[in-house]
């Protein structure tokens, strides 16, 4: 079983499954993520949704840099959450299947490519506190303790 953040899901109303990938991006003290300024702001770890035959480290690259203008090494799968929520800019209700890796940022390469994205590194503690959803706080707080 997956463990669910956030909303329990409306009886009755129809859930799109979307599975994604999700990067925790350490340096020093520090996490890498992205703010999402419209609809938002929203701190979220970086990544997105797995595009039709693509596989998920393959995803996990392309959304980082999408989302940050970073490229990664050395991803790792520590873990899955799901939430039900209403993503505005698909107009859909989603069950986001959201698998979690840790990876190393190695380089920007520009600024992101995806509308709305801004690249922010902030303090692990404070990202424990601030990231937009209960499943991305869970495991920014299992980085800070050690994962």
């Amino acid at each position: 079983m997956i463990r669910r953040f956030g909303e329990t899901p409306e009886p009755g109303r129809k859930y799109t499954r979307r599975v994604g990938v999700y990067a925790l991006l350490p340096r020093g003290a520090s996490l890498l993520l992205t703010c999402q300024t419209e609809p938002g702001p929203d701190l979220q770890l970086p990544g997105g949704g797995i595009d039709a035959g693509e596989s998920p480290i393959f995803a996990l690259h392309r959304e980082v840099f999408e989302e940050t203008g970073w490229s990664i090494a050395d991803p790792r799968r520590v873990g899955t959450f799901r939430r039900f929520t209403y993503m505005p800019e698909y107009d859909l209700w989603a069950e986001k299947v959201c698998l979690i890796y840790r990876a190393r940022p190695v380089q920007r390469k520009g600024p992101p490519t995806e509308p709305f994205h801004e690249a922010v590194w902030m303090n692990t503690g404070d990202a424990v506190h601030m990231l937009g959803n209960a499943g991305d706080r869970h495991f920014a707080r299992l980085h800070l303790s050690g994962l």
